[in-house]
């Protein structure tokens, strides 16, 4: 009996142990650095204008300003995207850039906006950007999330060495800093947040206000 006893401990210390070593394989990818960033690097990422998709000679441009952790950024591209895709960025009416503005009230929306940028290094920015939105749900109220955004960028097909290289230097954490205060810089304060012209249109606009928008700067030019 006693021989039973002690192989039976033996299992649950196996268990327990392989149990530990799945939760440190989730959540012991690389994380971001924490040291602050120096005014020099914000300074010299300014130059990164955000992702771009559409064509470059698109008579408008729409910039929208966006969280990764925002619920109504997340609607926004389940309800709106597709029609935007198709029927503005499609026909080359619009060229549409992505620009980081996360917000500080959401954990982590830095660290999904990090993951994005290191996707991005790889071709995969829009992949992952899908992903992350169509994923929502399920990462944001986890306690950690490194190791499921690693997860998201092998699912896509990136390169998880050199996604976990990226993300363990805190490659773009400038890049993100420099968008945040460019978007504080122009006004915007809110997500998602959308400049059209020279105007500032705040909240997840339905595709006919957006597309009503676009027509009336397309009939101005012409006048």
């Amino acid at each position: 009996m006693g021989s039973m006893k002690g192989f039976y401990a033996v299992l649950a210390g196996i268990a327990v142990i392989g149990a530990g070593a799945l939760l440190w394989a989730r959540s012991g990818a690389a994380t971001l650095p924490a040291e602050p960033l120096s005014t020099a690097a914000i300074q010299a990422a300014k130059s990164f204008g955000g992702y771009a998709v559409g064509s470059d000679s698109a008579p408008i441009e729409i910039i929208e300003y966006a969280d990764f952790q925002c619920p109504a950024c997340s609607q926004f591209w389940i309800l709106t995207m597709p029609q935007v895709h198709e029927r503005l960025i499609g026909s080359g009416r619009v060229r549409w850039v992505f620009r980081d503005f996360p917000l500080d009230s959401h954990d982590k929306s830095r660290l999904a906006h990090h993951a994005a940028a290191c996707a991005s290094d790889q071709g995969l920015f829009w992949p992952m950007h899908d992903k992350l939105y169509g994923e929502q749900r399920d990462w944001y109220g986890l306690s950690r999330a490194e190791g499921t955004f690693r997860d998201y960028a092998r699912e896509i097909g990136a390169d998880p060495a050199a996604y976990d290289e990226c993300m363990g230097e805190g490659r773009h954490r400038a890049r993100i800093q420099a968008s945040f205060e460019n978007a504080l810089s122009v006004g915007v304060n809110s997500t998602p947040s959308f400049i059209v012209g020279d105007r500032i249109y705040p909240g997840a606009l339905p595709f006919d206000d957006l597309n009503a928008i676009v027509d009336s700067l397309l009939e101005a030019s012409t006048q």
